[in-house]
């Protein structure tokens, strides 16, 4: 009996380091068993030490490939990353907003990790009015939700974050989850809020100088959650578990001179690996 694949869309831009990007997004997709789809908003020159140049792509053939997919393939959930430009924002909303019923995450890229910003300034409200009120669930982590709360201070206490999510919120998404990496401590707290309910998911920090595409990949877990039906509150833990465990595998291997992924495919390669050593026997 035939039957049909889980689909997961990334619109987002390509990481040539394949750590961050579409590529992360793909390997995290594979990795909940979604199909992974793809429409590109824009091309990066980057490693493991930065990025050295991008070019977007043009917002008219960001729709193009917005159309081709939709045409002709059911798509179970949406995860979009870095947008580029206020032109292709407004491309990818007429489009998804025509969507009924499919779970949208977006995931606010604003910088890189190294501090080179992917969208300017003057996009922030069009980012703002166009796709929150279409998105099921924004991701920022703190200094994203600082911008975009238009705040001068920095968020230091739980106090500060959770205004700043039910601030978010007001904006018009379904949900918000403000990711806790940038706290200070031994602890990192990300925080999910909803219209009446508040929920925080504690969990030890993890030293490791491989962090490259973090908030990549847990958004795209996010959202291979929701493509397998799962509920929003379950999506986020066991998005944030996987991601737990991607850090641990990738902190012991190596990649460039600068900061590393983590290893989104940690259950599969390890017994791999176990196997070619001989520690156990192929099946």
């Amino acid at each position: 009996m035939e039957q049909n694949y889980t689909t997961a869309l990334t619109i987002a831009g390509s990481d040539s380091s394949g750590g961050a990007g579409i590529q992360a997004d793909l390997k995290t997709f594979a990795a909940f068993g979604c199909y992974g789809l793809s429409a590109l908003t824009a091309l990066t020159a980057q490693n493991t030490c930065g990025v050295q140049g991008s070019i977007p792509v043009p917002p008219e053939f960001v729709g193009r490939q917005l159309d081709a997919l939709l045409d002709d393939i059911d798509i179970h959930a949406i995860k979009i990353g870095m947008l580029q430009s206020s032109q292709t924002i407004t491309v990818i909303a007429e489009r998804l907003s025509r969507l009924q019923g499919v779970p949208i995450v977006l995931d606010t890229v604003l910088s890189s990790s190294g501090g080179t910003p992917l969208l300017n300034e003057q996009s922030i409200p069009i980012l703002k009015n166009k796709l929150f009120p279409i998105s099921t669930l924004i991701t920022p982590n703190i200094p994203e939700a600082t911008i975009l709360c238009g705040r001068t201070q920095p968020l230091h206490t739980k106090e500060d974050i959770l205004q700043a999510a039910r601030q978010l919120l007001e904006l018009g998404p379904g949900a918000v989850l403000i990711k806790g990496g940038h706290m200070e401590g031994q602890t990192c707290e990300d925080l999910l809020v909803t219209n009446g309910k508040e929920e925080w998911f504690p969990a030890d920090r993890i030293v490791t100088p491989n962090t490259h595409g973090t908030g990549c990949t847990l958004s795209s877990a996010i959202t291979a959650g929701l493509a397998r039906g799962n509920a929003l509150s379950a999506a986020v833990r066991e998005a944030g578990a996987y991601l737990r465990k991607a850090l641990r595998a990738g902190s012991s291997l190596s990649l460039g001179r600068g900061t590393g992924p983590v290893h989104h495919f940690w259950n599969w390669w390890v017994p791999l690996q176990e196997e070619q050593r001989g520690s156990r026997p192929i099946e």
